[in-house]
């Protein structure tokens, strides 16, 4: 090796050793179960629910294909965060990584943005909830906001005793998911093989072929509809947090990760071409979840019911998730100067709960919306939530081939779990990701308006630099000065 190579290798190092000081405090408590269950989670939210029945009715059978190239795109992800996780597992996940290959200012971007995202899904989740509560009659004498207030009041309060007691109720908010799934893959295929007419249907392929084929109403409709398909895999990377906090992340998370396509291709894939083999496309809406639809046509009781509890845990997920991420990713940039020092406290009980407690201060912005604009909520604030998933993956594809250039420099260590095909592969999500910003802005007209706010959100962000800016040089400094003692020390 080279002086120079030599001394680059030994500035990275005392570099990672930097920012992994930022990560002492966490309990590290999460078992393989809870890490699955996390991954799965967050793979499979309401989109899934709630959000098919319009898609069905927008795209037809072609949702079957747009969940494919989707669901491909998602695992590419996941493994670039594999590769990057692997070489140095965080809780600040990519907000750390960003700051570790492109600096401060990335990390600034990143880290809000990725807030931007949670807090207004987290809105739109508790109004969720505050929605689903109404469903049934007798609560229908109680306002709306105070069942909002109740879920931020129960989730906040588990995130805020320990991160185990997040990992317990991610588990089974999941798990209630999953059985859900599972159930309806069973029941439809039972149905399906018998051929048992439904509704005065025979299921089976010809409901694809006679309703318009594959693509009804054209390949245009279907493409525009991947900006919404992508949302639905929202939180994926939420593993990659999870990663600082559970005993073996470098055995767990591959696991975990390589476990999500297989889960992906079953739940999402499996249920959507289940649901048009079993009835036509157009018998789905958009106001009802299509495995509502598909079962309450076999008379099976109280189906109705169910479905809202498994949308109700969905919803209770995205919310726990929520308040888990951002905690720890504002806690992250706080250490790093491009977040108020007071955001890197941690309590007795291991929890970042300065950045919880403010994240559930935007939440509670949430309880007035119900209380005061309870039909509008979603309209409000969904479309901002989009902007900061597209940039939260961009960041962890942009981070994973510096981390490539940094091998091949020999300033970072070989990693066994990589993303297939890459550079090809991360460049071809990049590609992805800019065109899924195209058809947001021909999704008139909430995706134009939210396409178009993109220059008042960098100005929104540019001024917050401006204010962090001064903390973030006092912080640079006091790391130039640690690198120093820690080589010293080392040598």
């Amino acid at each position: 090796m080279t002086h120079k190579k030599q001394e680059l290798t030994e500035v990275s190092d005392a570099k990672r050793r930097w920012l992994n000081s930022h990560d002492i405090g966490y309990q590290k408590c999460m078992d393989n179960r809870h890490v699955q269950m996390i991954a799965i989670g967050g793979a499979i939210g309401t989109g899934l629910f709630l959000g098919t029945g319009g898609r069905l009715q927008a795209a037809g059978p072609a949702l079957v294909l747009i969940y494919i190239i989707c669901g491909i795109f998602s695992f590419f992800i996941l493994r670039a965060l594999g590769e990057l996780i692997l070489n140095r597992p965080s809780s600040g996940s990519f907000v750390s990584y960003a700051r570790e290959f492109f600096g401060e200012k990335a990390s600034y971007i990143a880290g809000w943005m990725y807030f931007t995202n949670w807090a207004m899904t987290g809105i739109v989740d508790i109004t969720a909830v505050a929605l689903y509560m109404k469903y049934w009659k007798i609560f229908d004498g109680i306002p709306q906001w105070v069942f909002a207030l109740a879920a931020l009041t129960i989730v906040g309060v588990m995130n805020m005793v320990g991160v185990r007691w997040f990992a317990e109720m991610e588990f089974w908010c999941s798990l209630i998911k999953v059985l859900a799934i599972i159930f309806f893959l069973i029941i439809g295929l039972a149905v399906l093989i018998s051929g048992r007419p439904i509704d005065g249907n025979v299921t089976g392929i010809h409901l694809i072929i006679d309703q318009g084929g594959f693509f009804p109403h054209g390949l245009l409709p279907a493409l525009v509809l991947i900006q919404g398909v992508v949302f639905a895999f929202a939180s994926i990377e939420l593993v990659g947090t999870a990663a600082g906090e559970c005993k073996d992340p470098k055995t767990i998370l591959p696991k975990a990760i390589n476990s999500i396509i297989w889960r992906v291709g079953i739940f999402y894939i499996g249920s959507i071409l289940l649901l048009v083999l079993l009835l036509p496309w157009n018998a789905y809406h958009e106001n009802q979840s299509p495995f509502v639809t598909f079962l309450s046509k076999l008379g099976i009781p109280y189906i109705c019911s169910i479905m809202n509890v498994v949308v109700l845990s969905a919803a209770l997920s995205s919310i726990n998730s929520g308040l888990y991420s951002t905690g720890r990713i504002l806690r992250s940039m706080s250490m790093g100067g491009s977040a108020p020092k007071f955001m890197s406290k941690m309590s007795s009980q291991n929890v970042p709960y300065a950045g919880i407690i403010s994240t559930i201060g935007i939440y509670i912005i949430g309880v007035f919306l119900n209380y005061s604009l309870p039909s509008k909520v979603f309209e409000i604030v969904l479309n901002y939530a989009s902007l900061g998933i597209i940039s939260s993956w961009t960041f962890i594809i942009i981070c994973q081939l510096r981390l490539r250039k940094a091998i091949k420099e020999g300033k970072a260590k070989e990693v066994s779990f990589k993303l297939p095909g890459a550079p090809f592969t991360s460049w071809l999500t990049l590609l992805f990701l800019f065109c899924v910003l195209v058809l947001m802005a021909f999704d008139y007209p909430n995706g134009t308006y939210t396409i178009a706010s993109i220059p008042l959100i960098a100005l929104v962000l540019v001024l917050g630099w401006f204010r962090v800016r001064k903390r973030v040089k006092e912080i640079s400094n006091e790391q130039k000065i640690y690198h120093h003692y820690d080589n010293e020390k080392q040598t």
